[in-house]
């Protein structure tokens, strides 16, 4: 039974979809003005697990992630350099897509651009004027901006907690004399000079960033969906505000729920800082990914991102890191010596004691630690008895949460050009010296091999096998 940490009611709740079997889930996705940051990595791949765990486990999962293609940090990166709105965001979404692929994030099932859907947008704007919950600055012109009125929506705060008086004493809303009051937000922005511009009833202009998403979740999965997803930044305003106007247009006491479940991925900071621009501790996923190896590089960060619970902190350093590639590479290691059992690999038996465990932990909200805790104890098995049936068991549940799937011969080896040296050539060397009792030279290669970063394996009949270290 699947379990999930329910941000709005801060309780573990029984997953329990709209539809028996099936999940309408919706994640927010990347603003593409720039390459994305680790920390966006991770959002990405908490819900990247639990797309692939809920299809692993029989749902039937509508996965939608967003492109915000049109936006405030859009217009101006594009302004900096010199270049049209729509070469930037094509750029970085090919970008996105590419990085996304080393990480090995699955494609969701959807994936749709704000600039596709304005007219959706502006769609549930008239809804809301209609209902007096959405107003014009300039009605008299019909120019300016369109403002949501958050004390038109009673249940304004109930994700956040956060108490409209508080706020207001906050001033946490900059204040805006087109404004009823100063923490009304903006639906709909009146065109600029030198800005993209849709025509509208309310005039010319673009929508706000809170609406993109409100729309494109509705039109791809309806007035409800079950599971919305993001970082824990998100709730307030983002995932507050969509709230409002997504239940905004439900009839009076429908009882309708824009999202039945919303999940938040807690930050990853570096070197125990919050990761900021400003710290000069700032790292894109694509700055991270070069710098590693290209065969290991993509699943040692995705290990390392679902290694602490997605609700908790964790710590990012090159050193954590090398640690999860570590990790990473003795799973590897029992699968090379250990060839899996090739039935186990692709048909799980869930009344398999350690099969068990691993989905017990999985269903309780997610628990990766549990989960990976299992993998370890299956580790320690394989590499006691040999047992090609738990290899097979151990590759299939790192299947489920997109773990170990790679040759364990090409893991273990890498991409590294060894310091150009040709290390197959050079082991056959030194087996020809060892065979004719020229230590010297056998030791002399593994030295630089060793110098390389290469280790060598002597295993029973002669065969010398070799990985990195």
């Amino acid at each position: 039974m699947q379990t999930l940490y329910n941000t709005l009611s801060r309780h573990k709740e029984v997953l329990n979809t709209i539809e028996p079997g099936k999940v309408r889930m919706y994640s927010c996705g990347p603003t593409v003005y720039d390459f994305y940051h680790i920390g966006n990595a991770r959002t990405f791949t908490t819900f990247d697990m639990v797309y692939r765990w809920l299809t692993a486990t029989g749902y039937e999962v509508n996965y939608v992630r967003n492109i915000t293609d049109i936006d405030d940090k859009i217009i101006e990166r594009a302004i900096e350099n010199g270049e049209p709105m729509e070469a930037l965001t094509e750029r970085m979404t090919a970008a996105m897509f590419e990085d996304s692929d080393r990480l090995k994030l699955l494609r969701p099932t959807h994936s749709p651009r704000a600039t596709q859907y304005v007219d959706a947008m502006l769609d549930i704007i008239r809804m809301l004027e209609a209902k007096g919950i959405a107003y014009r600055a300039d009605p008299v012109n019909n120019s300016g901006d369109v403002y949501y009125s958050v004390r038109a929506f009673p249940d304004y705060g109930k994700l956040s907690r956060k108490n409209l008086e508080d706020l207001q004493a906050g001033e946490r809303v900059a204040v805006v004399s087109a404004k009823r009051d100063p923490l009304d937000f903006v639906l709909w922005k009146a065109a600029k000079p030198n800005e993209p511009k849709w025509p509208s009833i309310f005039g010319d202009g673009r929508p706000g960033w809170h609406i993109e998403c409100s729309a494109m979740c509705r039109e791809v999965l309806g007035d409800e969906i079950d599971i919305h997803g993001g970082g824990w930044d998100l709730q307030f305003p983002h995932h507050e505000n969509e709230i409002a106007q997504s239940e905004g247009v439900f009839e009076k006491g429908s009882g309708k729920k824009f999202a039945r479940y919303w999940m938040h991925a807690a930050f990853l900071n570096v070197d125990q800082e919050k990761m900021s621009k400003s710290l000069g501790n700032f790292f894109t996923l694509r700055d991270v990914l070069d710098k590693l190896d290209a065969v290991q590089g993509g699943e040692t960060v995705r290990f390392f991102l679902m290694r602490g619970h997605y609700r908790s902190e964790i710590n990012y350093s090159w050193d954590t890191l090398e640690d999860a590639r570590q990790t990473l590479l003795g799973f590897y290691i029992a699968l090379k010596d250990v060839p899996p059992a090739a039935a186990t690999t692709t048909t799980l038996d869930w009344s398999n004691p350690y099969a068990a465990r691993f989905r017990a932990a999985l269903e309780d909200d997610f628990d990766t630690p549990a989960a990976f805790a299992v993998l370890h104890e299956l580790r320690r098995e394989i590499n006691r008895g040999a047992s090609a049936e738990m290899a097979g068991l151990l590759k299939a549940l790192g299947g489920t949460i997109g773990l170990l799937q790679d040759t364990p011969e090409e893991f273990v080896q890498g991409a590294a050009a060894s310091g150009g040296l040709d290390v197959d050539a050079l082991v056959a060397e030194r087996n020809v010296s060892k065979a004719a009792k020229n230590f010297a030279r056998a030791d002399e290669i593994r030295k630089q091999l060793d110098a390389a970063g290469i280790v060598l394996e002597d295993k029973p009949g002669g065969i010398t096998q070799w990985r990195r270290k």
